[in-house]
């Protein structure tokens, strides 16, 4: 059985009061769309069709007009010719048709009247349909970003995770006990020979650059007493 059992409950629903009695909001706006799409399918071929008759009745109407000039043409004949008796047949003849004619255009006033209503309830049948698949993009939006933070908050509170870190924070401290322990060999240890041939090259390459400071001071002392 449908959400919607007429057109009238489409055209007069809440969409929103719908959903939010619903236990699966997504799937419910789903089967509303459908329905609407149906039910919009369902006007448009009663529209189509009452048209189709609309043409129809227009087109009798139009012979039956056309007949009943033809007949007071007759009766103007035969009143010419001095034949009352078939004009006034001939005028019972159009009236017959006249009557004919006037219910065809009541019938055609009423598939009209019909027509119009039609039209209108597709126009409000497409605003709900409109509405209700706006509502649909905006709850499948919500449902992503709902799923999207639940794998993040998951990850975030992820056993294995949590496993990692403790994990990593355990080789951390590994490595500094190493460290240390290099550390602890280096004190009291004596300097090796490559070392102590390191600092006397250093101290030389000191001594070479002071050198060369103390000799650009005395050149620049020296042309100063010049002058």
């Amino acid at each position: 059985m449908g959400i919607f059992s007429r057109l009238t409950d489409i055209v007069n629903s809440n969409v929103n009061a719908i959903l939010d009695s619903a236990e699966d909001p997504e799937k419910i706006i789903r089967l509303i769309i459908q329905e609407m799409e149906e039910t919009l399918v369902e006007v448009r071929a009663t529209a189509a069709q009452t048209i189709a008759e609309r043409k129809d009745i227009q087109r009798n109407l139009k012979r039956y007009e056309d007949a009943q000039a033809e007949w007071d043409r007759k009766a103007e004949v035969a009143l010419v010719k001095g034949r009352e008796d078939l004009s006034k047949a001939a005028l019972v003849e159009k009236a017959k048709l006249r009557d004919t004619a006037a219910a065809l255009k009541a019938e055609l006033d009423g598939l009209d009247a019909a027509l119009a209503h039609g039209e209108a309830d597709i126009v409000k049948l497409q605003d709900k349909l409109k509405e209700a698949k706006a509502k649909q993009k905006a709850i499948k939006a919500r449902h992503e970003t709902a799923t999207s933070r639940l794998k993040v908050r998951r990850n975030l509170y992820d056993g294995r995770v949590e496993d990692a870190f403790a994990r990593f924070d355990k080789m951390e401290k590994r490595l500094d006990e190493t460290e240390s322990e290099v550390e602890a060999f280096d004190l009291g240890r004596g300097k090796t020979l490559t070392e102590e041939i390191a600092e006397l090259e250093a101290e030389s390459a000191v001594e070479q650059e002071l050198a060369a400071l103390k000799a650009r001071m005395a050149k620049a002392s020296s042309k100063k007493s010049k002058r």
